[in-house]
């Protein structure tokens, strides 16, 4: 039986299929934020592992939203908006990719922002971002901080509630995001895809439509698409992107 390589054998892989490619796609899921000290939703010490008057998911519905929109706010504020956060090696690596034209997409699930503080252009935010935010009444846009620096419910100066650009349970995907990811895959060399348990429909199957040959999943734990991959790595992504 042939011996199956260390970590250091296959990451030595990776760098090889990143200097061979010429148009990265990175995929990316909770654990590339989870280094940053943002709490991953499904881990053992996760959100939906912990107590609430009422489960995570079902807060952070649509139906939620609009029935019980001043208990939604502080869940939000107090589990979704964590303040201090940086981006991580992992995040400042995307961005080196990028500024060499090698990386030539990132898609995450993610909402924290980070890939943007990062200094990353082409971002493709499936879920969408805690930076964004609008007036449900009269369509006004505002930023981060018209929630962060607000109490109870936030309100626009028209008096309408403003809800945040974040894809809740019961709500679809944008369509500039999904269409945006799915031809970026498709023309990948690379498909890279870090810190995602590939469980999340529909954003798990954009992978089905990469058919190039060098996809590779980074994640601590296996996936369903672990059969699939060019290259498997079953660690933390700043143990592999710190060695780009």
């Amino acid at each position: 039986m042939k011996k199956e390589a260390t970590i250091e054998e296959k990451i030595k892989i990776f760098i090889d299929m990143v200097k061979a490619s010429k148009r990265i796609v990175f995929f990316g899921g909770a654990g590339v934020s989870t280094e940053s000290g943002v709490p991953d939703f499904r881990s053992v010490d996760g959100l939906y592992n912990q107590k609430y008057d009422y489960p995570p998911e079902e807060i952070l519905s649509h139906d939620f939203f609009f029935n019980k929109t001043e208990e939604f706010y502080r869940f939000y504020r107090d589990k979704l908006l964590i303040k201090g956060v940086k981006p991580n090696v992992t995040h400042l690596a995307l961005k080196k990719l990028e500024d060499e034209g090698k990386l030539s997409a990132i898609v995450t699930q993610n909402i924290d922002g980070l890939h943007e503080a990062a200094g990353n252009k082409k971002i493709f935010n499936l879920h969408g971002t805690v930076y964004s935010n609008h007036c449900e009444k009269c369509g006004k846009h505002f930023g981060l901080e018209a929630v962060a620096g607000s109490s109870g419910v936030p309100r626009c100066e028209c008096g309408g509630v403003i809800k945040p650009d974040v894809v809740l349970y019961g709500e679809m995907l944008p369509d500039a995001a999904v269409y945006g990811a799915v031809e970026a895959i498709k023309n990948a060399d690379m498909l890279i895809i870090g810190g995602t348990s590939l469980t999340v429909y529909p954003a798990a199957g954009f992978v089905n439509y990469y058919k190039g040959d060098r996809l590779v999943l980074i994640n601590k734990q296996p996936t369903a698409y672990d059969n699939y991959a060019d290259l498997v790595m079953h660690c933390g992504l700043g143990e592999v992107f710190s060695k780009i």
